[in-house]
């Protein structure tokens, strides 16, 4: 080995690259064995014999001259230059070259580094071929992103396009309506009781249907478009939820089911549109009407928790599976296929709740223990600002004052239901059934109170009200309107025509029982 080689240790023969020194003039001074190896010769038949450049290919040597050759003189090295060898069996080895010159004792070196460049080669084809792989991957999803913003674009246009179809239709359906309703009216009047009653009821019930479910279909149109506007202003919900169970209570009784209503002390309010949340009852205890057996039994709640109303409707009906709760608000959906769908209906009722509830910020859920096991909606409105849910009122378990007490109504039922109640509490009692019945009876029994429901069939409540305040004792008779009607004018204008209360259909027995025990204490 040259003397101006480093000591030839292992390290230095079996380098992983190989290692060759050379003279100013190129020749081959020394190599360590793995350059042997890599060209083919032994040591001794390159040294002093072999040039570098006599093992590069024209083109390489070529190469070597007008640029390694060049920046060497000028640089003292070179680096990563990627070339061909040509070694003892002349196969090309390519190799990556390292020069650096040095300088020992006035003569010049240079120290030649080779790596072989074919592994290289081997990983540049592997990442070239994975980054073909991850831009054949990226381009497919874009692909796939501009295919499904594509489909979305569809069927946003499908779903404006049902809207507009929807909200045409309900309007297209409602100019016949109009008309119609208009000749049934007539008929009814010219008719009168010459008609076959059952075919104008018949008729009636059905045209109203009808404009109930157009009705449906133009409000869940209106929210679907974000139309819907609604007239707020602060609803006191107790009144409003008594009067919608009034309002349903034909249709319970035609599908004999007893509706219990449980209604918080009021006032409850909230900011909200009268109407629409209304049809937020209405449309609960129609579906729960709708969805349970003839003779079951549904309950409407009304409380008020911190901060929130609350309206719950319970039924013992079908049930809802677990798996359809999750859907229950979905427009069109419906618990039973299209061909068992006895009770009717486009499955747009509880999609126009939910709509209308979170427009007055309030949510709506649905729960149910599975098919046959009842269902129960529960519905939450923020109170309005500032207002408090009242407060609890104290328990009074004293006994009602006993006092003589005349009921005039014209609905049977209810009548007996209220005089059973009264009697209950130790009240004497009459009952009647029209006004002139009740100013028939009343000089003789002389009632401390009158309960007088205000639509009777020969007059109504207000004019009998004036007529009992001109009878014997009837200015100090305690007078109580019994009516569906719950609106503020309503209360004015039985105020007006006498009355001391106004109580609002479905009452309240113990609220009634608390009037009474106010109005005649110790009695």
């Amino acid at each position: 080995m040259n003397g101006a080689l480093p000591g030839g240790d292992t390290l230095f023969e079996h380098a992983a690259c190989a290692l060759v020194v050379t003279g100013a003039d190129g020749v081959i001074l020394g190599a360590n064995a793995t350059a042997c190896t890599w060209l083919g010769y032994g040591e001794e038949e390159l040294v002093g014999k072999v040039r570098m450049r006599d093992l590069l290919p024209v083109g390489a040597r070529l190469f070597y001259h007008t640029h390694c050759q060049p920046i060497l003189e000028v640089q003292g090295s070179v680096a990563e230059i990627q070339v061909n060898l040509v070694n003892r069996g002349k196969e090309r080895l390519p190799v990556l070259i390292n020069i650096a010159r040095r300088q020992a004792d006035g003569a010049s070196f240079d120290h030649w580094a080779l790596f072989k460049a074919a592994d290289r080669h081997a990983y540049e084809r592997e990442l070239l071929a994975a980054r073909k792989a991850a831009e054949a991957a990226l381009e497919a999803r874009r692909e796939a992103e501009t295919r499904l913003q594509a489909a979305n674009a569809r069927l946003s246009a499908a779903d404006r396009r049902k809207d507009e179809f929807l909200a045409t239709l309900s309007h297209e359906l409602r100019n016949p309506l109009a008309p119609m309703r208009s000749a049934l009216d007539v008929l009814t009047f010219k008719l009168g009781n010459s008609a076959e009653p059952r075919l104008i009821q018949a008729f009636d019930r059905q045209l109203r249907h009808l404009t109930r479910l157009v009705d449906d279909l133009m409000e869940v149109s209106r929210i679907t478009q974000g139309r819907m506007q609604l007239s707020r202003a602060t609803v006191e919900l107790t009144a409003l939820v008594r009067s919608a169970a009034h309002d349903l209570a034909p249709m319970m009784a035609a599908a004999r089911h007893t509706l219990h209503v449980h209604v918080a002390d009021g006032p409850v309010l909230v900011d909200g549109d009268a109407t629409r949340l209304a049809q937020v009852v209405l449309n609960l205890l129609a579906n729960a009407a709708k969805y349970t057996p003839d003779g079951g039994t549904i309950e409407l709640h009304l409380a008020c928790v911190p901060g929130m109303a609350e309206i719950r409707v319970r039924d013992n009906g079908i049930g809802i599976p677990t798996a359809a709760l999750a859907t229950v608000f979905d427009m069109f959906s419906q618990l039973e296929p299209a061909l068992d769908r006895a009770k009717g209906g486009l499955g747009i009722g509880l999609a126009l709740v939910r709509g209308i509830v979170e427009l007055h910020g309030g949510t709506v859920g649905a729960a149910s223990e599975g098919p046959g096991r009842g269902s129960e909606f529960t519905v939450r409105l923020p109170l309005a600002m500032g207002a408090a849910c009242p407060a609890a009122p104290e328990q009074d378990d004293t006994p009602p004052a006993s006092v003589r007490i005349l009921v005039v109504d014209d609905n049977q039922d209810a009548a007996e239901t209220l005089t059973m109640a009264l009697a209950m509490f130790g009240c004497e009692t009459r009952t009647v059934h029209t006004a002139g019945a009740a100013l028939d009876i009343v000089a003789a029994f002389r009632p401390d109170v009158a309960l007088l429901d205000i639509g009777l069939p020969d007059m109504n409540g207000y004019e009998l009200a004036r007529r009992l305040r001109q009878a014997p004792g009837g200015t100090a008779m305690k007078l109580i309107a019994i009516t569906g009607w719950g609106q503020q004018k309503d209360r004015e204008q039985a105020q007006a025509a006498g009355f001391d209360h106004h109580m609002t259909k479905p009452i309240e027995l113990g609220k009634l029982r608390d009037l009474l025990a106010t109005e005649f204490p110790g009695r």
